[in-house]
């Protein structure tokens, strides 16, 4: 055995045969019980190890508890929000098992011509009232993509959920479809707050830190367990799937279908960088920042 060396991806019979060569033979239920009694174990590799340390990751994060404690205080809404992971729509493979009468056949490349589209989940989780809302669409994920889910959520549930608010806060990752330095995104924020009449402010998690959403955490695993296995053949069979996510704590999903086409490579307005309404917070105004309805 090499020195250093605390792992093996070799199968027991494997083993078996290398000792058989070294001249000390061994069967495989021999080699399992000596590697119990040693502590090993197949184990997978676990995401532990961050790639980067931002200077303000600890602020940001005090910030952002103060922040929310003191929206839900005043009976403002409060929701976590960011993209999931696309997928393939068609008779594409997706792993996971399903309990069926006969082998389930896809075809063995998943290439995006070969179906209908793809599935882009976009979800907001109320943290309140700890119910999620997905939005599926099979265009761009782009920020007008975005604020229209908000939007949408905002009309069908946020609305009712919340009869006193007069703000609105996001919380959401640095990047993608909602950038912290991209003029796009905060154009079609202040266009968003037009349309729901609140004050929307958002807050973005500093890099290597977008695992704290709790959206992540709190709904996404769920949601893939809940689709693991299943062929999307088309974006309704995703819906159904989704929409039984549940956990024993409580947890519901309502998912929504956005039939909209985004389209890629738009600019903001020539004169929006300079006459912008957006308003940046005194602290750490890179992350945090507000767009507040315009009078019509």
């Amino acid at each position: 055995m090499r020195a250093g060396v605390r792992w093996t991806n070799l199968s027991l019979r494997e083993l078996a045969r290398r000792r058989l060569a070294l001249g000390t033979p061994a069967s495989r239920r021999t080699i399992r019980r000596l590697l119990r009694q040693r502590k090993r174990g197949c184990r997978t590799a676990r995401k532990t190890k961050t790639m980067g340390h931002h200077p303000d990751r600890n602020a940001q994060c005090e910030n952002m508890a103060r922040i929310r404690r003191e929206y839900e205080a005043a009976g403002d809404a409060v929701i976590s929000s960011d993209t999931q992971k696309k997928a393939l729509l068609g008779n594409c493979h997706r792993a996971g098992t399903t309990v069926t009468t006969e082998t389930v056949e896809t075809f063995e490349h998943a290439f995006g011509s070969a179906g209908p589209g793809q599935r882009s989940p976009h979800g907001m989780y109320d943290l309140v009232h700890q119910h999620a809302h997905m939005h599926l669409n099979t265009s761009h994920d782009t920020s007008e993509w975005c604020c229209d889910s908000v939007a949408l959520w905002w009309e069908e549930a946020g609305r009712m959920a919340y009869p006193q608010a007069k703000r609105l806060w996001v919380l959401g990752d640095g990047g993608g479809s909602k950038s912290a330095t991209q003029y796009l995104c905060k154009e079609d924020l202040q266009g968003l707050a037009n349309r729901v009449g609140l004050a929307v402010r958002v807050a973005h998690y500093p890099p290597y830190c977008s695992k704290h959403n709790p959206i992540e955490h709190q709904v996404f695993p769920h949601s893939t367990r809940a689709c693991q296995g299943v062929i999307f053949h088309t974006v309704d069979i995703a819906q159904h799937c989704m929409e039984r996510t549940k956990t024993t704590t409580g947890l519901g999903v309502t998912v929504r279908l956005l039939d909209k086409v985004y389209q890629t490579g738009r600019k903001y307005a020539v004169d929006f960088k300079h006459t912008m309404k957006i308003v940046f917070d005194d602290y750490l105004p890179k992350c945090n920042y507000r767009a507040v309805p315009e009078c019509t």
